[in-house]
């Protein structure tokens, strides 16, 4: 049994489907890519797995327990963590306070007035800012970083509980091609060290097919095509609505529900 199970997952706005019966599996020390155009439902399915968005019918089971209509919080809780197409850090902190920040909040020690955040968890936060190559600039104000450090950082911050599962939506947007490749192996061998199951969706499809182990496909809500990197990329499906059809999955995506909206 897969440790996260999708079933017939969808959302409609007005009369548009913007996610229709999708299902999906992923097993520990996977990585699945969700792939797709703009408006083809991605974002949305995240937003969904990760209770930011009720779904109109449809199942989310983390290790069997069920996912929906659990908040965003509760969810993190359950061991499921997020990186966003837009980096969410604090611009005005440094970098191990960022991270010191998502620990303390995994120790439930938010309201804690002693000792003072500055000295908690630095250790730890240590440990994930080398993980991700990053310990360096530990001393750094986030907003002086570059946009690659900001991604880098993200994922620190995102691994500070110890999920099981990971989202990231277009982890490597924005960043350089050299970066992307970085960021992308470094993801890949945290996978492999800590059984960690990620999904995740990108537009670079060199990126794709140089680190998934599967690949899904959505098209308008629906999945298209599934299988392996190899086998999705030889479906002629895949290539008729993606190559034929004169759509590409190049540029950024920058897709809401709003976006899937406008382009289903």
């Amino acid at each position: 049994m897969s440790f996260l199970e999708v079933r017939n997952l969808s959302k409609s706005f007005g009369g548009v489907k913007a996610v229709n019966e999708v299902s999906l599996d992923l097993n520990e020390g996977e990585l699945l890519a969700l792939i797709g155009p703009n408006g083809a439902g991605k974002t949305t399915c995240f937003n969904m797995l990760y209770g930011q968005l009720p779904p109109d019918r449809g199942s989310v089971k983390l290790n069997g327990q069920e996912l929906i209509g659990q908040t965003p919080r509760r969810i993190w809780r359950m061991g499921v963590g997020r990186t966003f197409q837009i980096t969410a850090t604090y611009a005005s902190m440094t970098v191990m306070e960022n991270v010191q920040m998502a620990l303390i909040s995994h120790h439930r020690g938010v309201f804690s007035v002693w000792p003072p955040a500055s000295r908690r968890h630095r250790d730890e936060a240590l440990a994930l800012l080398e993980l991700v190559g990053m310990e360096n600039q530990a001393g750094r104000a986030a907003s002086v970083l570059a946009y690659g450090d900001l991604k880098r950082l993200e994922l620190a911050i995102a691994l500070a509980h110890n999920p099981r599962l990971l989202l990231m939506d277009e982890p490597t947007a924005g960043m350089a091609p050299k970066e992307r490749v970085g960021l992308m192996q470094l993801t890949a061998d945290i996978v492999k060290d800590r059984k960690i199951g990620v999904l995740f969706t990108e537009h670079d499809m060199d990126v794709v097919f140089a680190h998934a182990h599967r690949v899904l496909v959505l098209n308008r809500g629906e999945i298209l095509a599934e299988g392996t990197v190899d086998e999705v990329r030889a479906d002629p499906k895949v290539q008729e609505v993606y190559l034929g059809g004169g759509s590409t999955f190049g540029g950024a995506e920058g897709e809401s529900a709003e976006g899937d909206l406008a382009d289903a």
